[in-house]
């Protein structure tokens, strides 16, 4: 098949989108398709993959991390696009993306669909403040409906957010198909040599958080109950890998609480190694987003024999409910910091859940995940084909 993909984020911007797009085009090129990403083209100049179309973009207010590209360019792109004879469109994202891949679609007279990444009704709150939350729970079930009924199908990431779709009014076909992981790529790392990178003693108790640094990820809340923790666990160490606009709130809520000593920030860590030693040099990660349609950094620190301690709220849900490769915590401080607490005191239950921690991500391949989605892509076609 050849594959039509369009998103308005990718990397070099580093988030849950760009990495669900990465794993299943690279599962679905070693399958022998070809995907083509239209992506915006960023400041930072990146070494592309193969079949990757950067578009003209400029910067968006409320997230200078982001781009918006310039749709004028994406429609001159038509009959370049015509002559490479494409089966199926399929969008990433509701933003430039959605609309332009919906007028390729028209133009091309191919059938389109889309992933419904992002829970856009908790999302919006943490960046458009000012607006009462009821009218951004509204906009945002209104342009999820509209922009759903405008696709001939729907991927969704985990049940939670199926139904969550369903309780919106939504009708549009959808299929429950999350991201899978190329577990490969996380059995390199060195844990130690991280520790000694960044002066950590072997012996220190490590908690770790990954991913985009947002409001939205729930990080403060991890750092209530680091300042728990340090109550039973003198040295414990909270560190937080990536970046983002949270960055500058969750420092001075460090400094607030005299955390200065328990928090490390090591900023963005490149996904050849780097990464996986920080995943690997931590005992516990810990994750408490209420926004996850799916929650792939807790397959990919389990991949790191990393156990887990989640919320299991909408995506996370799917794969830590059952407590496979980790513990399941209300968002209760108290709560919480106990179940972390656990995993560190009893080295028993801790090498246990290691165990079931590399057993488990094993479970998440990317090669079982990319041959569903092709095969929701030939009934997509077979149902546009049927008279």
């Amino acid at each position: 098949m050849h594959i039509l993909m369009v998103s308005d984020v990718y990397f070099p911007r580093v988030n849950g989108v760009s990495t669900s797009i990465q794993a299943f085009r690279q599962a679905l090129q070693a399958a022998g398709h070809r995907v083509t990403l239209i992506a915006p083209a960023y400041a930072q100049v990146t070494e592309d993959e193969t079949d990757i179309i950067r578009i003209s973009s400029r910067n968006v207010i409320v997230d200078p991390e982001d781009r918006m590209m310039r749709i004028r360019h994406i429609h001159r792109l038509t009959e370049e696009l015509r002559a490479d004879d494409y089966d199926i469109i399929h969008i990433h994202t509701p933003f430039v993306a959605h609309y332009a891949g919906l007028k390729l679609a028209r133009k091309l007279k191919l059938p389109v669909v889309a992933t419904y990444h992002t829970f856009f009704e908790e999302y919006l709150y943490n960046y458009i403040k000012w607006l009462p939350k009821s009218w951004l729970r509204y906009a945002a079930r209104h342009f999820s409906r509209t922009q759903c009924a405008d696709l001939d199908a729907l991927v969704v990431p985990s049940t939670a957010m199926q139904q969550v779709l369903v309780d919106y009014g939504v009708e549009t076909p959808m299929s429950i198909l999350p991201t899978g992981l190329d577990t490969n790529v996380f059995k390199s790392g060195d844990g130690a040599a991280f520790r000694a990178q960044h002066n950590i003693p072997a012996e220190r108790p490590v908690i770790l958080f990954v991913g985009r640094v947002a409001f939205e990820k729930n990080i403060g809340f991890l750092l209530e109950v680091t300042a728990i923790l340090r109550e039973r666990i003198p040295d414990i160490l909270f560190v937080i890998a990536g970046e983002g606009p949270a960055e500058k709130s969750l420092h001075a809520q460090v400094k607030r609480s005299g955390l200065e000593n328990n928090v490390r920030f090591v900023g963005y860590l490149r996904r050849d190694g780097g990464l996986q030693a920080c995943y690997k040099a931590a005992d516990v990660f810990v994750f408490a987003s209420r926004t996850e349609t799916q929650g792939l950094v807790l397959i990919e620190a389990m991949a790191c024999g990393t156990p887990v301690v989640s919320t299991a709220v909408l995506g996370t849900k799917d794969i830590i409910g059952t407590e496979q490769g980790g513990l399941v915590a209300a968002e209760n401080t108290d709560a919480f910091a106990a179940q972390v607490a656990r995993l560190l005191s009893d080295k028993t239950l801790h090498a246990h859940k290691v165990d079931e921690a590399l057993a488990y991500a094993a479970t998440w391949s990317h090669t079982a995940q990319a041959e569903k989605l092709v095969a929701f892509y030939q009934a997509v076609l077979a149902k546009k084909h049927t008279p």
